[in-house]
């Protein structure tokens, strides 16, 4: 689509490159290389004759011109993804639902939560999960590359994106608790035991990286997983011990495959994210709504079954259908 002689490519290259603060992180969210985010912001400043964004030694930083551009774009492409699902509809194509997830999330609860809710909305619904860190949660929502953001308050005071707005709301109160081989012998402070997290460990906005900061473990003491249920094989082997959500683990503590380690245990919620109401799709007010009925709360206490974890991704990778 062009505006001008703009592309929303190239607009949105450079909203999520200046929000994100990388080329890298911008490529990753947009599921293109990041030689194609180069060149799309290369192409838009040779059309504006301004650098817009230039590298410094702290990261990204915006020109004059640059930071009058950002809102206004942000606007421009979140208006192609209303223009673009203003057409679906006419088409009579589904409505397409983005949810974007915590990697633990997304490993065990996403895909029943987002196949039941395709199957009751009662409405013609195309579905798809992915992960994202708490950093880029809010950057997608606001440009509508995702719904609705399901993992941590995006919208509390101190987020970090007070420029974006966004509404968070409590959606499901949980434990975390750290496990251990049964024949595990932890000594000493359990800053000195060898940590086993899955990605959402190295997620400075994470619940898990909260308790990692609570007990002062020092990053030489982590070691990274691909998802919680390889963390927790290698907890249940006497490698270490693994941060878990305590309802989701209580099946292998209950079949004495893991025990639950001496600290006390966290509490902490699970929000769900959208644009404001009066801004939201309405697919994402259905969800948000489907979210606190009875039949929602025991799929994310009793997940019926997971997904591998995979990057969020603008396109579809998890569908269902109703």
């Amino acid at each position: 689509m062009i505006i001008g002689s703009m592309t929303l490519t190239q607009l949105s290259a450079f909203v999520l490159t200046a929000r994100l603060g990388s080329v890298k992180d911008a490529a990753k969210a947009l599921n293109v290389s990041e030689p194609a985010v180069s060149q799309a912001i290369t192409a838009l400043r040779q059309q504006l004759g301004d650098q817009l964004i230039i590298r410094d030694g702290t990261g990204m930083t915006l020109t004059v011109a640059g930071a009058r551009l950002l809102p206004i774009a942000s606007q421009m492409v979140a208006l192609g993804a209303e223009a673009q699902a203003a057409v679906r509809i006419a088409q009579g194509l589904p409505d397409q639902l983005r949810l974007v997830t915590s990697s633990v999330i997304a490993e065990f609860i996403a895909a029943p939560l987002a196949d039941a809710f395709a199957g009751r909305s009662g409405r013609n619904v195309e579905a798809s999960a992915g992960v994202a860190a708490s950093s880029e949660m809010p950057v997608l929502i606001a440009n509508r590359l995702a719904d609705v953001a399901l993992g941590p308050n995006l919208a509390a005071a101190g987020s970090g994106r007070p420029d974006l707005d966004l509404t968070s709301e409590p959606v499901f109160k949980y434990k975390i608790v750290a496990v251990a081989s049964p024949r595990s012998r932890l000594h000493g402070a359990p800053r000195g035991w060898p940590w086993l997290v899955d990605p959402s460990g190295t997620d400075p906005g994470s619940d898990v990286s909260m308790l990692l900061r609570q007990l002062d473990v020092p990053e030489p003491r982590i070691s990274v997983f691909p998802n919680q249920t390889a963390a927790w094989a290698a907890a249940a082997d006497g490698t270490g011990v693994a941060p878990a959500v305590a309802h989701l683990v209580s099946h292998q503590v209950r079949r004495g495959e893991l025990r639950v380690a001496d600290i006390p245990p966290m509490e902490a919620t699970w929000y769900a994210t959208t644009l404001p109401r009066d801004r939201r799709p309405g697919v994402a007010g259905s969800l948000r709504h489907f979210l606190g009925t009875p039949e929602a709360m025991q799929l994310m206490r009793e997940p019926r079954g997971g997904v591998p974890v995979s990057r969020f991704r603008p396109p579809v990778y998890v569908t269902i259908w109703s």
